[in-house]
């Protein structure tokens, strides 16, 4: 088969991309934010010298983004690689820049308040505040990062070490609490508590992170837990009333289950049956087979799964490929380097130039959007809350075919006279320092992101059959930006380069 036309692969990129607003799911459109927070504190300090005996308060915010701004934009998509800035930026900008406008406008000139309003209307949203914020949450389960890794912005590869206020912490526990999502709640309440224990100045209190923490605590069924942090609550504030009637319920609760485990005890004894604890059976180790797809996927993004056997990888090589003698690659032949084995997966090296890849970038950016995926009970073009061309704060694609199996797919197919996608090409344009790793969980292979290089396998047999083998994910990415760039090989125009084959599986 001929190496795709670069004009093919680069409509390829574009036909997947649209202008849109959600700035958390794509660092390529967050890096402009940094350039009109930039400007916006400039502004902000011509209208301080003219008001600055009055406006102390405001002079010490702008001194603070100056200086943040400053170290952003001497490298913008390296200062977002790393999710907490990214988060930060989107917290700033939705929220805290808000409450500033509400300061300025009880006594202020016309000029900056002018500024801001226009500015405004390309800020973030609450959505890009809260997907930012869960993509926080998802990178901490991914990666199993603990609360105070990420607060203190201790992650592979950072190069903008970036601090979590005690503020941000609190903000990270309520959304995951709107969301129903107590582990996360404790887990961040914690850690904003921890911090104010540790002496950080906020305008937070104790009290009302103690609140979120002991009801999230109980919401997991740690009553006992939840009735030690309300405790601990009303040493600070004896009179908060819920606290005063959740240690009356939390009691109730902890006497009541004492006594059905005396109870119970005692009708087993009544029964003459054996009350003594029994020791747990050791845990067999679980097939490969019988573990989740998402733990599977979860765990090769961490490096960690199925490992190839010494004799496999013995079989993979790399090579100068000329496709046939080719004349184009007969005196710049195509290194190529095996990735896996089955499914056949294989790396192309240096295969799009630095001057390639930006040039798409620059005509993809202004038409980001997020991707769109079949929902497999409609059939119809929903909008992933999780996948972009260009993944932002925690971006991922779960584990998926790029093949089509159903019947309506393939209608379409033979509609737009293209047929089913028999490979993929996958483009690397940027290096990433942490994560963004492709999956296949089926098969237990991890292929990483290297700039400048490429990967391809088949989707299908000769037979024209799904290989069901090559389910694959897309990791969200830790540190780092991460930009991709794919080019499906359709059955139509293929007939003759790779003839079908009457066996199912060949």
């Amino acid at each position: 088969m001929e190496l795709p036309c670069w004009c093919l692969l680069l409509l390829s990129c574009l036909q997947s991309l649209s202008a849109n607003n959600e700035f958390f799911s794509s660092i390529g459109q967050m890096t402009d934010l940094l350039y009109t927070e930039k400007d916006l504190v400039t502004s902000l300090k011509d209208y301080i010298k003219a008001e600055e005996n009055k406006l102390e308060r405001v002079k010490q915010w702008a001194d603070k983004l100056d200086l943040l701004s400053a170290t952003a934009i001497q490298d913008p998509e390296g200062y977002l690689g790393h999710p907490v800035n990214a988060f930060k930026l989107m917290k700033r900008l939705n929220t805290e820049w808000g409450d500033l406008e509400s300061l300025v406008l009880s006594d202020t000139t016309d000029g900056f308040i002018s500024n801001l309003t226009i500015q405004r209307q390309h800020f973030p949203t609450d959505e890009d505040q809260t997907g930012a914020a869960k993509a926080l949450l998802r990178l901490q389960d991914t990666y199993k990062l603990d609360a105070n890794t990420i607060s203190t912005g201790d992650l592979p590869g950072v190069k903008y070490k970036s601090l979590m206020t005690v503020e941000d912490c609190y903000e990270l526990g309520k959304i995951a609490y709107s969301d129903v999502d107590y582990y996360h709640t404790e887990l961040w309440m914690a850690q904003a508590l921890k911090q104010l224990e540790q002496g950080e100045e906020s305008t937070l209190d104790k009290v009302t992170v103690l609140d979120y923490l002991s009801y999230s605590i109980y919401q997991q069924g740690e009553i006992h837990r939840a009735l030690e942090y309300t405790k601990k609550l009303l040493e600070l504030d004896p009179e908060h009333q819920r606290a005063k009637g959740n240690l009356k319920y939390f009691e109730f609760q902890l006497e009541k289950q004492k006594k059905d485990a005396e109870d119970g005890a005692q009708k087993e004894k009544e029964q003459g049956k054996d009350t003594t604890e029994k020791k747990e059976k050791p845990k067999k180790k679980v097939p490969n087979h019988l573990i989740p797809e998402r733990t599977k996927y979860e765990m090769l993004c961490r490096g960690e799964g199925i490992r190839m056997t010494p004799r496999r990888q013995s079989r993979l090589f790399c090579r100068y490929y000329d496709n046939n003698h080719n004349p184009m690659y007969v005196l710049a032949p195509v290194k190529q380097q095996d990735e896996w084995d089955r499914p056949y997966i294989v790396r192309y090296l240096d295969i799009i130039s630095d001057k390639e890849m930006d040039k798409v970038k620059q005509l993809a950016k202004p038409r980001l959007r997020r991707a769109t995926v079949h929902d497999p009970l409609t059939g119809k073009l929903t909008t992933a809350q999780y996948r972009v061309a260009n993944y932002g704060v925690g971006g991922q694609y779960e584990p998926h075919f790029d093949f089509g199996r159903v019947r309506a797919f393939k209608l379409i197919s033979l509609n737009l006279g293209t047929g089913n996608r028999i490979a993929t090409w996958l483009f690397y344009m940027s290096d990433v320092a942490a994560g963004g790793a492709t999956v296949f969980p089926d098969v237990g292979a991890a292929v990483w992101p290297q700039k400048g290089t490429a990967v391809f396998w088949y989707n299908l047999f000769p037979s024209g059959e799904g290989d069901y083998s090559t389910r694959h994910a897309a990791c969200p990415v830790l540190v780092g930006n991460k930009w991709v760039s794919n080019k499906w090989i359709h059955e139509r125009g293929q007939e003759w380069r790779r003839p079908c084959s009457l066996n199912e599986t060949e």
